[in-house]
């Protein structure tokens, strides 16, 4: 549903009834119907409105979603509020993620980063690992942007870019930022998806997941383990695959889960036997989500 109180509350102060603007600008009284049942608009009559009335398009109004979570991150992301769900699932998710694949950045250096844009610390830290926090950063909003939108391989090559560009990687020869990858690779000691059939084994994956009626959150485990089984980027699987998880739990009102650094072990013994035991990668995950509904608990969100 779209709340396009903004723009009502634009006209009132400017004493424009919603029909003349309408007549003004050449826009149907169907197209004005949809504003006053809260129905999406297509960009160009929201370029349009926000032409007319000097402002921009994106400030004419909001996005509710049936998801209180997703509701409440966005509402806390577009108003830069702190202190809330937001800022607590940047940080963590930020700092596991990064810490699970070597990241040497503590939580409080990701959390310092995070709220004061500043780091001050006596050791030398990697650059790479600081760039590549403060892109998860920018990884987790767009997933919450673009959290109800079907899953497609040029969000997934899009989450890689945002993970890996202007890093030492986006230098190396051969290595594709925001692509798949160009050589083989491993994980476990076990072979992954070639790189010439990389993007025939994601879209095969996406088809089956894209195709189930009602997704649960044993289907987005799934969906997790066979990505990173395909391993289709020449480094960064692991963050952009948990980054998929979040958002495809906010699209189905899942509570999402994270994998805490100190449980990784467990994790990559449930990655790795996921063929022979799915039980084991799904009892992690649901920790992970137990996490979560503790932090919404804290915070005093419900569930």
């Amino acid at each position: 549903m779209y709340d396009y109180d903004k723009l009502i509350r634009i006209l009132d102060e400017r004493n424009i009834l919603l029909s003349v603007m309408g007549k003004d600008i050449g826009i149907s009284s169907r197209t004005i119907a949809k504003i006053r049942k809260g129905e999406k608009l297509s960009l160009k009559t929201l370029d349009k409105i926000g032409a007319y009335l000097g402002v921009d398009s994106d400030k004419l109004f909001r996005v509710i979603s049936p998801n209180p979570l997703l509701q409440s991150l966005r509402d806390e992301k577009n108003n830069k509020i702190s202190g809330g769900i937001y800022n607590e699932l940047q940080i963590r998710m930020t700092y596991n993620s990064n810490h699970i694949e070597g990241s040497k950045l503590s939580e409080d250096q990701t959390r310092l980063i995070y709220e004061t844009k500043t780091i001050f610390t006596g050791e030398a830290l990697q650059i790479d690992d600081i760039i590549e926090t403060v892109h998860h950063f920018r990884a987790i909003d767009y997933c919450i942007d673009k959290a109800e939108e079907p899953l497609t391989q040029d969000i997934i090559k899009e989450l890689h870019f945002i993970l890996k560009h202007d890093t030492n990687d986006s230098s190396l020869p051969r290595f594709a930022v925001g692509d798949y990858k160009k050589r083989a690779n491993m994980v476990g000691g076990k072979k992954t998806s070639s790189p010439q059939n990389v993007e025939r084994d994601i879209g095969k994956l996406l088809d089956f997941y894209n195709n189930k009626t009602e997704i649960t959150i044993e289907d987005i485990i799934e969906f997790h383990a066979e990505f990173e089984i395909i391993h289709p980027f020449q480094d960064g699987n692991g963050r952009v695959g948990r980054l998929i998880v979040f958002k495809e739990c906010l699209k189905n009102n899942i509570v999402p889960f994270i994998i805490e650094d100190d449980k990784k072990s467990f994790y990559y013994r449930g990655l790795s036997n996921w063929k022979t035991e799915r039980g084991y990668l799904i009892d992690t995950c649901l920790d992970g989500q137990d996490t979560i509904v503790k932090l919404m608990h804290t915070l005093g969100y419900a569930y």
